[in-house]
């Protein structure tokens, strides 16, 4: 039995939670580029060398690349042959999280009580832990800060069987034409489809930790990406939703089984700031 120390977790998020902020992810600047070739909009070109321009500076300086700084939000596959020692997990992930949302000067943006006084917890913590035990003995963090101009445009469908792959279509191309300018576009549409509700909301968010515009594996969903993103770019909500055919980068399909009564169907947008850092001890 491997063994990880609490202190090892703690560091390891603490500069999950800085990096993350600082620095956008290659894929990402990189389908910003190829978007910037495509889009025929004057203002939509600007917005999107505006976006280029302000994850440069974000990375030169390492200050944020949005004034949200997200909830964290925290992916772990944890080896079943893995002992974490010298104190408790989910605390590790919590003071993680205190130290480089502090250290880092990034805005806490957390509130407790959230239908009465939501008051700030100023430390941008409880973190959301999303954990899974799998074979071997090494921890694997991902960190997504989510901000809550994306996350407030997710929806989850309980479709009928019969509505089938058109349904799954319609419903995320109307979830992305009702978020219009809100999330912050172009944005990476995460879909989650299959399980039960719970499962499927949590498949659209994980499917937004794939490389940007990667194809699925699977090739039924990877087709059914590409029909969305067609239908998604020709809503012409464009940068910032102010017109132009860059509305949505990507198309990220997760799919699952699901019970014979059910078509279960999430949506979780991303804005473009599209962060996430990874770690595995």
């Amino acid at each position: 039995m491997r063994e990880i120390h609490y202190n090892t977790i703690v560091d390891a998020v603490e500069r999950l939670c800085m990096g993350s902020n600082y620095f956008l992810g290659d894929d990402v600047i990189q389908s910003v580029r190829q978007a910037l070739e495509r889009e025929e909009s004057p203002t939509g070109r600007e917005i999107l060398q505006e976006i280029l321009e302000n994850a440069r500076i974000a990375r030169e300086d390492e200050v944020p690349l949005c004034q949200d700084c997200g909830y964290t939000v925290v992916f772990v596959d944890i080896g079943q042959d893995v002992h974490i020692v010298g104190g408790d997990f989910n605390e590790a992930i919590a003071e993680g999280t205190r130290r480089g949302y502090t250290k880092g000067y990034l805005r806490k943006s957390v509130v407790a009580h959230p239908y009465s006084s939501r008051v700030n917890t100023k430390d941008n913590t409880p973190p959301v832990i999303h954990v899974r035990i799998v074979p071997g003995d090494k921890l694997r963090i991902t960190l997504a800060p989510k901000g809550g101009g994306s996350e407030n445009m997710s929806a989850l469908g309980m479709l009928k069987p019969a509505d089938g792959r058109e349904g799954v279509i319609k419903f995320v191309v109307e979830t992305v034409r009702k978020a219009g300018a809100n999330p912050c576009p172009p944005i990476i549409v995460g879909v989650g489809i299959g399980g039960t509700a719970e499962q499927a909301m949590l498949l659209a968010k994980r499917s937004l930790l794939r490389e940007v515009g990667r194809p699925s594996d699977d090739p039924e969903d990877a087709s059914l990406e590409a029909d969305i993103l067609t239908r998604v770019n020709k809503l012409g909500i464009g940068p910032q939703g102010l017109g132009g055919r860059t509305t949505a980068l990507a198309v990220h399909v997760l799919s699952q089984p699901c019970h014979i009564a059910s078509l279960p169907v999430a949506v979780n947008i991303q804005c473009h700031s599209a962060r996430h850092k990874e770690i595995v001890l």
